[in-house]
């Protein structure tokens, strides 16, 4: 399904959607993992997204719909949550269809656009449009994650998520290290930091 995403750059998207994974996991936030026609079709789930819940069950379906999937409607009935972050391959068919049924049915949908991957630029925004008319509210990564931290006083996840943030949050990531290190000269993040040599 990656294949076919058009309306981002790839290796941005595998990223971003990892970030929003690792935060949510650092946050205790239930991730539920599906996809469609894995070994017939789609292809399996990134294992950068695997690696992050290791040994935890995808959610295989046949459905484009996963709202039509049972073991779908199970997992997000389990989580207790009536707030759901939605995002996926591809916007316009695995995100737009679940988000609308579950509004339907009294959820409320967060749909983090830049960790949807579409086939087009214009199928992107016809899908965020069609779901956005339903009920949908548009959401971004960073915004996601910042939501969660709400306060920079609260210090429970602060470490963790500069950590996060360090590795996979892009321009903002290079400005925490630059902040973290220059600033207020903590230790630099690479696993055998840069050494500068003085000149006598």
């Amino acid at each position: 399904m990656t294949f076919g995403v058009a309306n981002i750059d790839r290796a941005t998207l595998i990223n971003n959607v990892t970030l929003l994974a690792r935060v949510a996991k650092e946050f205790q936030v239930p991730a539920i993992l599906t996809a469609v026609e894995t070994e017939s079709f789609s292809g399996y789930v990134w294992p950068q997204l695997l690696d992050v819940f290791p040994g935890q069950p995808v959610v295989e379906r046949t459905s484009m719909n996963s709202w039509d999937d049972a073991g779908f409607r199970k997992a997000i009935e389990a989580t207790g949550r009536k707030n759901i972050l939605m995002c996926g391959l591809w916007t316009e068919v695995c995100v737009t269809w679940p988000t609308i049924e579950m509004i339907a049915e009294g959820y409320n949908i967060y749909v983090v656009e830049d960790c949807c991957g579409a086939t087009s630029p214009a199928a992107q925004e016809a899908a965020l449009s069609r779901m956005v008319q339903a009920g949908a509210t548009r959401l971004t990564t960073i915004g996601a994650l910042l939501e969660w931290q709400r306060d920079w006083k609260n210090r429970e996840h602060y470490d963790a998520l500069m950590k996060i943030l360090r590795q996979h949050a892009g321009a903002y990531g290079s400005g925490v290290e630059y902040a973290y290190t220059m600033v207020h000269k903590a230790p630099q993040s690479a696993k055998k930091p840069q050494v500068v040599r003085k000149v006598a």
